[in-house]
């Protein structure tokens, strides 16, 4: 379309439909993909997307750099010579040092953010060649896809200062306010740095779309930016209704299973057994850590499947019953929990299966599905098992769920009118900066 912006994407991950970073689709479903371009660290070859043309630096070339001048830390990819599908999970990893670098990379906390802020801090990905590769493309918009780490918002500052160009900001999690109390000097000395960090991009970005209406208010009202809700869609094909299979309901979580997700799952596998001791609770996650997937073991209904293709899960959530979201209830989990919306719920609501949630009432995803009216929601152990076989055995419930779930998916999450509204939201900062 006309109206489009050449946007630069600067996030960890390259976009993927079979990874966490579908999220892009909610922003650029129908984008003309030469307005598209992407800055990444994510070690794996990028797959064809949403993007003409990608540029990948990642912690292995930094650290080689620092010894060996010679090192290339960047390197192009356009959407022509890319794969349909990831072929490798680990594209570039090598050696044993390496190995365990990422290992530890893949463990959140304050060490390794910290750890690569160090690895980052020397700017060996600013060179000629990548310098070059942005003024070929000429961004108008830096999209910024937050995370826990400093060096992606560092590059998104760098070209909004060279093209001096505004940043359109998204962020799925809090990363400014979430903060638990700790005695730990690396968790204090990270988080005051990463909110200093934060502070610093919102000096220079006043656009900003959050993953929902429970914290967009308080980032505008907080940091003085103009703000939008932003929520994740979903590519499950909704089936036609069909009631609850009592003698042998499939009943599924698909998901992250850390921040205190796993033992919800129990408590909920647990009060399963009360409704009926032959109901199986199923568990598809790409967990690999050992210590969120073992507690499974105290309870003989979960069966973990561990990590599937989406394109699988997209025929599981088919299949299924009953679709399980869940949060935690410790003190920490609903911290890093409080105003995540992850694409799972926009999963559930896309569906046609039956949803019920569990959680704290003190996280938004538990919040969203207990006012969508498109779910069961309970925020206590004691009630599970009584609310379970009520949805089980309510039909008229099960319809009027579905129809709700049908019309919150139209008001929030259809792709065609979110993306229809980000593109307005990015002509509008892009104006303000001309103006």
């Amino acid at each position: 379309m006309n109206d489009e912006k050449r946007i630069m994407i600067v996030g960890t991950v390259p976009y993927n439909p079979n990874s966490q970073s579908r999220l892009y689709e909610a922003f650029f479903t129908g984008f003309d993909k030469s307005k598209l371009a992407q800055v990444f660290s994510n070690t794996k070859t990028p797959v064809k997307g949403h993007c003409e043309r990608l540029y990948q630096i990642t912690d292995q070339r930094m650290v080689k750099r620092r010894f060996n001048k010679n090192v290339q830390t960047g390197r192009r990819f356009y959407y022509e010579d890319l794969p349909d599908k990831w072929k490798d999970n680990k594209a570039e990893i090598s050696g044993k040092g390496f190995n365990i670098l990422y290992k530890l990379s893949g463990i959140k906390g304050p060490f390794t953010h910290l750890l690569r802020k160090f690895v980052w801090k020397k700017k060996y990905w600013c060179t000629p060649d990548f310098n070059s590769w942005l003024e070929e493309f000429n961004p108008e918009c830096v999209f910024l896809s937050f995370s826990d780490d400093f060096f992606i918002g560092e590059i998104a500052l760098y070209i909004a200062e060279k093209f001096n160009i505004p940043i359109v900001a998204f962020s799925g999690d809090d990363y400014y306010f979430n903060a638990h109390f700790s005695l730990s000097p690396l968790y204090l000395i990270y988080k005051s740095m990463h909110r200093r960090h934060v502070r610093k991009i919102f000096s220079v970005c006043k656009y900003a779309s959050l993953s929902s209406d429970y914290i967009k208010d308080k980032y505008a009202d907080y940091f003085g930016i103009t703000t939008m809700a932003t929520y994740l869609s979903s590519s499950v094909k909704r089936r036609e209704f069909r009631a609850i299979n009592r003698e042998d309901p499939l009943i599924t979580y698909c998901g992250n299973i850390r921040i205190g997700r796993n033992l919800s799952l129990i408590d909920i596998a647990e009060e399963l057994k009360k409704v009926n001791r032959n109901y199986k609770l199923h568990v598809y996650s790409n967990e690999d850590d050992e210590k969120y997937y073992k507690p499974f073991s105290k309870a003989d209904n979960i069966v973990f499947h561990g990590a599937v293709p989406y394109s699988e899960v997209q025929k599981v959530i088919g299949d299924t019953d009953i679709f399980v979201v869940v949060e935690g209830f410790r003190k920490g989990d609903i911290e890093m929990a409080r105003y995540s919306l992850s694409t799972k719920i926009s999963d559930a609501l896309a569906s046609g299966d039956a949803i019920f949630a569990y959680g704290s009432g003190e996280c938004t995803a538990v919040k969203y599905m207990a006012a969508s009216g498109a779910s069961v929601t309970v925020t206590e152990k004691s009630r599970i098992a009584e609310k379970i076989s009520d949805l089980i055995n309510d039909t008229d419930l099960q319809k009027e769920m579905y129809n709700n779930a049908i019309k919150i998916f139209d008001e929030n999450h259809n792709t065609e009118r979110n993306v229809e509204r980000f593109r307005d939201f990015v002509n509008r900062a892009c104006g303000e900066k001309r103006g």
